[in-house]
């Protein structure tokens, strides 16, 4: 029995190796379609979950799709797929259930999810905002960039978590570029956050050319391919990867004058066993297994965060629960891996150098 739970998926192949090593040898076809045709499962139990007022339990349960078949396959079926996984956890006795990368995106982002269980949903895209800008503009005085004079990019604008971090973003930038696919999506969007905030922002559906002037980025694209071409991005630049499977290559891990970060890491209050290793330190998880957490914590069994269309107020409440319930920013980790500060100062001092050769053809 638990308290929550929270839906995962591997999202891609080597997340399927790493559980189930003997099938790294067959052919991706072979795998893909064995993948395919597994039933949801638990995957461990999480326990010591405690704050200063409640202390909680709950499990992982795997809706076993790669981020390339949830992508493909009919929505339907992927869809169908995830309600059988909450399933799992209504009998585990969960009372909410988080979706986890991908699943949290398909189709109507939880809404049809939530419709066919008997228990209260969320995508965890609420704390994930305000996880990515709280992280972001930690990044930025680190590496030495003031808000006021950057250029400030968020790519996958219109989407969910996008356009929220766009609206309180415009708070605090000057220059602000929204990027996506949909011109009249991202004219809406500028719209409503020239009413909100007096600020002009602008749009486009050009990924190179915004990159190669962005000096901070929030990256939401919901692909399931990376998007940004690391070798466009300037000296100094600021990343915060937000989506998974993420926006920015791997690649970007070879470059010594950058800053990726995954948005939404954070240290999780009590004791706490996940029973399950996903490559991060003790404590820590995404946001969006936080929010889970947080609201299980509160014994707030609702369905928080639906939809593609946020709310920054419900951004405003979830921060100020995970605020109650000892949950905060754990640090900074790029490509799976801690950075630490040391790190960050010697890719401001590589950024620095780097900027400095390029020059005007005169």
């Amino acid at each position: 029995m638990g308290d929550f739970a929270f839906i995962i998926h591997p999202i891609e192949l080597d997340d399927v190796f790493r559980k189930l090593k003997f099938m790294r040898s067959w052919p991706a076809p072979v795998t893909e379609a064995i993948v395919k045709a597994l039933p949801p499962f638990v995957v461990s139990e999480i326990t010591g979950v405690r704050s200063e007022h409640a202390e909680v339990t709950g499990h992982f349960v795997s809706c076993p799709l790669t981020s390339k078949q949830m992508v493909s396959m009919p929505e339907d079926k992927v869809i169908s797929k995830i309600i059988k996984a909450g399933k799992v956890a209504e009998k585990l006795g969960a009372k909410i259930v988080g979706l986890g990368a991908m699943t949290s995106v398909v189709g109507d982002a939880g809404i049809t999810v939530a419709k066919n269980l008997n228990i209260a949903v969320t995508s965890g895209n609420s704390y994930t905002v305000a996880t990515a800008i709280q992280g972001t503009k930690k990044a930025a005085q680190m590496m030495g960039i003031d808000l006021q004079q950057a250029e400030v990019l968020i790519v996958g604008a219109t989407g969910a978590i996008g356009s929220v971090c766009a609206r309180i973003l415009a708070r605090d930038v000057r220059f602000l570029t929204l990027l996506a696919r949909d011109k009249n999506k991202l004219d809406s969007l500028a719209a409503r956050i020239l009413n909100e905030n007096g600020l002009a922002a602008k749009v486009s559906s050009d990924v190179k050319r915004c990159v190669q002037s962005a000096d901070i980025i929030i990256a939401v694209t919901g692909s399931a391919e990376a998007v940004i071409d690391v070798d466009d991005l300037k000296p100094g630049a600021v990343v915060c990867d937000v989506a998974r499977p993420r926006d920015v290559s791997k690649r970007a891990a070879f470059r010594n004058d950058i800053l990726v970060i995954e948005g939404g890491v954070v240290e999780v209050p009590g004791d706490v066993d996940f029973g399950l290793n996903f490559g991060f330190p003790l404590k820590t998880s995404y946001a969006c297994m936080a929010e889970t957490m947080i609201l299980a914590l509160e014994g707030k069994f609702e369905s928080f965060t639906l939809g593609r269309d946020l709310s920054v107020s419900q951004v405003d409440e979830i921060s100020r629960l995970a605020e109650k319930h000892g949950f905060k920013l754990a640090g900074f980790r790029s490509f799976e891996r801690a950075i630490s500060e040391e790190q960050i100062a010697a890719i401001k001092q590589n950024a620095k150098r780097n900027a400095e050769r390029i020059v005007p053809f005169e």
